[in-house]
C-alpha cells in the first residue's frame, strides 16, 4: 500500500458551453476528401495517415512533430504573501512578446520565448484556447493528440487539467471543456466516445476506475504503431454528466501525500484517454473520380460506398511534481515515488529532445510513460505542453528547471527558421546570380552591335549606362544578402553553443545533487541508529514496574485462549445472539449481505450489526466468505465515516481474522487492508477492533507455521500492516496495548519474518515488552522470543545490549 492517501474530487455538472473560435496560433489541418479516405482504409504508426500538407498558423505549426509550448504563472498562495513579502517576484512576463524574464538577482535577468505566456490573471476559458482547443479540433478531424502539464508540486498542474468546477463552471479545467467540445461535435447515433482513466505509479499502469485492475500491460501493434491497454476498463461516454461522474471516481483513487510543497501533491501520472470514432458517411463530399455524366451513376457509387469511420485518440497528462528531494521533504517510500517520478520526467525529456533534434532514434522504451504516449506525440499528431511555475524566489530553482525543460521545445522552431531564411535568401540570391548574368550577356551582345554600327543612337548609350547601374546596384544587394545570412548563422553557432553550456552545467548540478543525495541517506542512517540506541539508554533508566514479584508464574497464553473461548460461549448464550442466528434461519445469508448495498444508511448500520453478531459464531464465518462478506464489509469500511459503524465493521473482521482456514482467503480479498484502512478514524473503539484483528490473525499463523501447513513470509508483513504495529506498539490505550503487543510477539517467532522486523524496528519494542509490560506472561513469551531466535540474539550483540 503507498504511503501517500487517495485524494477525493468533487465536480458539479457544467452546462453546455457555445463553440469557440479557433486559436489563431494553432491551426488545425483540414485534409481533403482523398486523404481522408485514405485515412479510413490505412491508419499510419502515428493514428493518421495523412499529415497536413499546408498548416502554417502561429509560423511553427508545419513543423512535424513540434510541441507547442505554454507557461502559466500561478498567483502567491497566502503563505508566500507573509514569507516572501518583502522580496519581488523571481519571473516578469511580457504576454505581448510571448516572453518571460527569470530574475538572477536585482540587475540581471534571462530572458525566454514560448508559444504563449498566460499571466496569473489568465482565466480557464482562456487556458483552454490556447493550449487545449486546437489539439482538440484535430482529434476531431481524426489525428491523435496530446496534452500534458509539467512544473513543480504546487503550481496548478491539476487546476489547470482537471478541475471540474462543482462550484464555479468558470473555474473548469481542461479535461472538462475537452469533452465538451467533442460532445458538441459528435452525434450519438453515428460516433462513439470513450474513456479510459489511468495512474502510472511507481512505474506500474493503475485503472483509476477500478483500482484492483492494476499492472495494465501495454500493447503495441507491430505494423501501425498504435498503443493500445487492453486490460484498461474503457468507459463509453453518452452525456456530460455521466463524464464528470468518471472524472469523480477517478480523482478519489488517485494516489496522494502530504509534501514540504503541498499538502495534497501527486503521486502519479495520472492519464485519461478520449477514444473518438466518428462515421463519415454523408459528411465527405463524394470525390470527382466518381463523378459520371449523369447523377445516377454517381448516385449508384455512393450506395455502394462502405461507411468510413474515423478513428482518433486524445490524451491529457497530469504529470506528477517534478522537484528537488530536499525542497519536498520525500523519505521513505515517498523518496521512493520521488525517485520513480524524476525517471519517468527524465525519460519523457529525452524524448522530446529527440523530437527537437530530429533525431532518427526516439528512445520512448526508456519508460512506460513515453511508450503510453508513443503514437500520440511526433509525427503527425497534435501536442501542447502546458508548464506551471510559481513567482516565489526561494523555488527559482526549481522554476528554472521548469523553464529549461519547456525551452527543449523551443530549439526546432529556431532551426525551423533558421533553414527557411536561408532557404529563401539562397533562391533569391540565385535568382539575382542568373538575372545579373543574363542582362550581362544582353549588354555585351549590344556593345557588339554597337562596334559593327557606329551610327548608334545617344540613347542607346544612356542605355548602356542604366543598365551597369542597375547591375552594380543588384550585385551590392545581394553581397548584403550574403553577409546578413553570415551573421545570422554565427548569431545561431552562438546560440547552440551556449545553449549545449547549459546543457552541461545543468548535468553537473544534477550529478553534484546526486552525491549529496547519497551521503545525506548515509548520514540519515547513521542517525537513526543512533537515535534508536539513546531511546533504548533511556527506556533502561526508568524504574522497573512490578518487577521480582515471587510465586508462580501465570499460565500465559494458554490461560489467555481459555478464558477468550469461554467467554465467546458465554456470549453466544444470550438473547441477541439467539434472535440473530433464528433471523440468519429465516432470511437467508445472501439476502442479508445484499443489504449492505442498500442506498439506505439505516438499513445499511443495521444489516453491519446482524453481519458482525454472524461472524463472531465459527460455523457462519466460512459462508460469510463464500457469499462475498468480506467485499461488502470493505467497501463499507471505505464508505463510513461514524466510529460506531466502522467499529462493528473491524469487530466482524476481527471474529472472521480468528479463524485458520480463511487466512489466505482474507488477505487475497482485501479484509487485512480494509482493518488497516480503518484506523483513519482514530476512535478507541475503533483501534481496538483493528488490533484484536491484527493480533487473532498473527496467532492463527503463528499455529499454522508451527504446524508446518504455512510458508513464507506472513500476509501481515506483505499487506503492509508491520509498520502501523510498531509504532502503535506501546499506545496510552490498555486494549490496544495489549493486542499490538500479543500480534509482536506471534510474528518475532518465526525467523522468516524476523529481518523485516529488525528493519521497522519492532526488535526494540519486543526489548521494551520483555521489560516493562505490566502483563507477566506477555513479558515472559518476549523474552523467551527474543532468546530463541539467532538473527535477533545477533543483531543484539551488534548493538551491545545486554539481554
Amino acid at each position: 500500500m503507498a504511503s501517500g492517501s487517495y485524494r477525493n474530487g468533487g465536480v458539479k455538472v457544467a452546462s453546455k458551453v457555445d463553440r469557440l473560435p479557433s486559436s489563431a496560433g494553432y491551426t488545425t489541418p483540414k485534409p481533403s476528401t482523398k486523404s481522408r479516405l485514405s485515412a479510413a482504409a490505412a491508419p499510419s504508426r502515428r493514428g493518421v495517415s495523412v499529415a497536413p500538407s499546408s498548416s502554417k498558423a502561429g509560423g511553427d505549426s508545419g513543423v512535424p512533430g513540434r510541441v507547442r509550448v505554454a507557461v502559466r504563472l500561478r498567483p502567491r498562495n497566502a503563505e508566500e504573501m507573509i514569507a516572501d513579502a518583502d522580496f519581488a517576484d523571481c519571473v516578469e512576463l511580457l504576454p505581448e512578446l510571448k516572453r518571460l524574464k527569470l530574475r538572477k538577482n536585482n540587475w540581471d535577468s534571462e530572458t525566454y520565448e514560448f508559444d504563449e505566456v498566460l499571466t496569473e490573471f489568465a482565466s480557464q476559458k482562456r487556458v483552454y484556447e490556447v493550449v487545449a482547443k486546437p489539439v482538440v479540433e484535430s482529434v476531431l478531424e481524426g489525428y491523435n493528440g496530446t496534452v500534458m502539464a509539467y512544473g513543480q508540486t504546487g503550481t496548478g498542474k491539476t487546476f489547470t487539467l482537471g478541475r471540474l468546477g462543482e462550484e464555479d463552471t468558470a473555474a473548469r479545467g481542461i479535461m472538462v471543456r475537452a469533452m465538451e467540445d467533442i460532445l458538441a461535435d459528435t452525434s450519438p447515433e453515428t460516433d462513439s466516445v470513450s474513456v479510459s482513466y489511468l495512474q502510472l505509479y511507481m512505474e506500474s499502469i493503475q485503472d483509476l476506475l477500478i483500482p484492483a485492475n492494476d499492472n495494465i500491460n501495454i500493447v503495441e501493434d507491430p505494423k501501425t504503431g498504435d498503443v493500445s491497454l487492453p486490460g484498461a476498463t474503457n468507459v463509453e461516454i453518452r452525456d456530460q454528466k455521466s463524464f464528470m461522474e468518471l472524472l469523480r471516481v477517478g480523482e478519489a483513487h488517485r494516489f496522494a501525500a502530504n509534501t514540504k510543497l503541498n499538502t495534497e501533491s501527486s503521486r502519479s501520472h495520472a492519464i485519461l484517454i478520449v477514444h473518438v470514432k466518428r462515421s463519415m458517411k454523408g459528411r465527405i463530399d463524394v470525390d470527382h473520380s466518381f463523378h459520371g455524366e449523369n447523377s445516377m451513376a454517381t448516385n449508384l457509387v455512393s450506395s455502394f460506398r462502405p461507411p468510413i469511420v474515423r478513428k482518433s485518440k486524445l490524451v491529457v497528462v497530469d504529470l506528477a511534481g517534478s522537484e528537488r528531494i530536499d525542497k519536498s521533504g520525500s523519505e521513505g517510500h515517498t523518496l521512493e515515488e520521488a525517485k520513480s517520478i524524476n525517471l519517468s520526467l527524465s525519460a519523457l525529456g529525452k524524448c522530446i529532445n529527440a523530437l527537437a533534434e530530429n533525431s532518427p532514434h526516439v528512445p520512448v522504451r526508456d519508460s512506460k510513460l513515453t511508450r503510453l504516449l508513443r503514437d500520440s506525440f511526433g509525427g503527425s499528431a497534435r501536442t501542447s505542453l502546458v508548464i506551471t511555475i510559481g513567482p516565489s524566489p526561494r523555488h527559482r530553482g526549481e522554476t528554472s528547471s521548469t523553464i529549461m525543460f519547456g525551452q527543449r521545445n523551443e530549439r526546432l522552431k529556431f532551426q525551423q527558421n533558421y533553414l527557411d531564411s536561408a532557404k529563401k535568401l539562397e533562391e533569391k540570391w540565385k535568382a539575382n546570380v542568373d538575372k545579373a548574368r543574363t542582362e550581362h550577356q544582353n549588354l555585351c551582345l549590344d556593345n557588339a552591335r554597337n562596334v559593327e554600327a557606329p551610327s548608334t543612337s545617344t540613347s542607346d548609350d544612356v542605355g548602356e549606362v542604366r543598365q551597369f547601374q542597375n547591375e552594380k546596384h543588384l550585385r551590392q544587394s545581394t553581397e548584403d544578402e550574403i553577409n546578413k545570412l553570415k551573421s545570422e548563422v554565427s548569431r545561431w553557432k552562438q546560440l547552440e553553443e551556449a545553449g549545449n553550456a547549459e546543457i552541461l552545467k545543468l548535468h553537473k548540478i544534477l550529478d553534484s545533487e546526486v552525491g549529496q543525495k547519497k551521503k545525506l541517506e548515509e548520514e540519515i542512517a547513521i542517525l537513526k541508529s543512533q537515535l534508536l540506541q539513546l531511546s533504548f539508554h533511556a527506556n533502561e533508566t526508568k524504574p522497573s514496574l512490578d518487577r521480582g514479584v515471587p510465586g508462580k508464574l501465570s499460565t500465559g497464553f494458554d490461560s489467555l485462549v481459555s478464558q477468550a473461548r469461554h467467554s465467546q460461549l458465554r456470549d453466544s448464550a444470550n438473547g441477541p445472539k439467539a434472535s440473530i442466528a433464528k433471523l440468519f434461519e429465516q432470511v437467508g445469508l445472501h439476502k442479508i449481505l445484499s443489504l449492505l448495498e442498500s442506498e439506505d444508511l439505516d438499513v445499511r448500520v443495521h444489516a453491519v450489526k446482524v453481519v458482525a453478531n454472524l461472524a463472531a459464531e465459527e460455523t457462519n464465518q466460512e459462508l460469510i466468505m463464500a457469499q462475498g462478506g468480506i467485499g461488502l464489509l470493505s467497501v463499507t469500511a471505505a464508505d463510513a465515516e461514524d466510529p460506531q459503524t466502522l467499529r462493528m465493521v473491524a469487530g466482524a473482521i476481527a471474529n472472521l481474522c480468528g479463524n485458520d482456514k480463511l487466512q489466505k482467503r482474507l488477505s487475497r480479498e482485501g479484509g487485512i487492508k480494509a482493518l488497516l484502512g480503518m484506523v483513519r478514524c482514530g476512535h478507541p473503539d475503533v483501534l481496538a477492533q483493528v488490533a484484536r484483528g491484527i493480533a487473532n490473525f498473527a496467532k492463527c499463523e503463528s499455529r499454522a507455521s508451527t504446524q508446518g501447513n504455512k510458508a513464507g513470509v506472513s500476509l501481515l508483513i506483505e499487506d503492509g500492516t508491520l509498520p502501523w504495529i510498531v509504532k502503535n506498539a506501546n499506545h496510552e490505550a490498555s486494549p490496544i496495548r495489549r493486542h499490538i503487543e500479543l500480534a509482536l510477539c506471534h510474528l518475532a517467532q518465526h525467523e522468516i519474518n524476523v529481518k523485516d522486523m529488525i528493519t521497522e524496528g519492532a526488535l526494540w519494542e519486543l526489548v521494551r515488552i520483555s521489560r516493562n509490560c505490566s502483563r507477566e506472561d506477555i513479558r515472559l513469551l518476549a523474552h523467551r522470543t527474543l532468546m530463541s531466535s539467532p538473527i535477533f540474539q545477533s543483531e543484539l550483540r551488534r548493538l551491545h545490549i545486554e539481554f
